[in-house]
């Protein structure tokens, strides 16, 4: 079923996705509205959800769904679909690449199911319980770097919450030196999506939501990767950080983070 599921989800996000580019160039700061401090959403957001909720209901009536932009607040007893329809709109209102459809399919509250459409590059990355990672149809691998100097290293800068600013900034110099040099996108789930196809080794992030990293937990997951929250448990779709990386630096990275948090 999660097999047939993922595919039909591909074509919805494609479909959604071609609205979405089509939009761009219309889009600007004047026409964003603000949710809050550098949160920004427009009128491509909620109508690209409205789409993603009515064929997603069509899938899988039963299940209920965890949207950012709230067109649906229906929860299913089992399953619930949970849905970033523009992950990355500030890059998206500036006309800067790097903004995906992010879809995460929970049961019982655990991932099981996950599609992130790269809209600029047409890149669709999915997987589901069970299977292998793809990228349009191409088997995909997180690296097989066993060091951290080895390692290029994907996070995301605090836009909002503060709190733990100084740890950060602590840590992004420590990384810095330990590393191949950290990135920036502005779309945590294409950093979870391009660690899943080994562009890079690792992503951190805190202050996440969880349509930020529902569906692309699951891409990392099967294809090799390892994910935790910051202490190096498992509360890391709905408890707002996250440490995805390759296995082989997997405990010396978390190490690192946790000398800061």
């Amino acid at each position: 079923m999660l097999e047939t599921i993922c595919h039909k989800v591909c074509e919805l996000t494609s479909t959604v996705g071609d609205f979405v580019r089509a939009e761009s160039s219309k889009i600007n700061l004047a026409l964003a509205e603000s949710k809050g401090k550098n949160d920004f959403v427009t009128y491509v957001d909620k109508a690209s959800e409205k789409l993603l909720v009515e064929g997603l209901n069509k899938l899988l009536p039963e299940a209920g769904f965890i949207a950012e932009e709230k067109t649906s607040e229906i929860r299913g007893k089992v399953y619930n679909w949970v849905i970033d329809p523009l992950d990355g709109t500030t890059n998206y209102i500036h006309g800067l690449p790097f903004y995906a459809i992010s879809i995460g399919l929970l049961r019982d509250n655990i991932p099981v199911m996950g599609v992130v459409n790269e809209l600029n590059f047409k890149e669709c990355f999915y997987a589901w319980e069970g299977s292998k990672a793809y990228c349009n149809k191409t088997e995909i691998r997180v690296t097989e770097t066993v060091q951290l100097k080895d390692s290029l290293i994907a996070t995301g800068f605090p836009y909002s919450n503060y709190e733990h600013f100084d740890q950060y900034m602590d840590l992004l110099r420590d990384l810095m030196k330990k590393s191949h040099g950290l990135r920036r996108l502005g779309s945590a789930a294409t950093d979870l999506a391009y660690v899943a196809c080994g562009r890079f080794d690792a992503f951190y992030e805190y202050g996440l939501q969880p349509w930020d990293v529902a569906g692309g937990s699951v891409i990392v997951a099967q294809a090799g990767g390892k994910l935790s929250d910051f202490k190096a448990g498992t509360d890391y779709v709905f408890g707002k950080e996250i440490v995805s990386c390759t296995p082989g630096i997997y405990n010396e990275f978390l190490h690192c983070i946790s000398e800061h948090f």
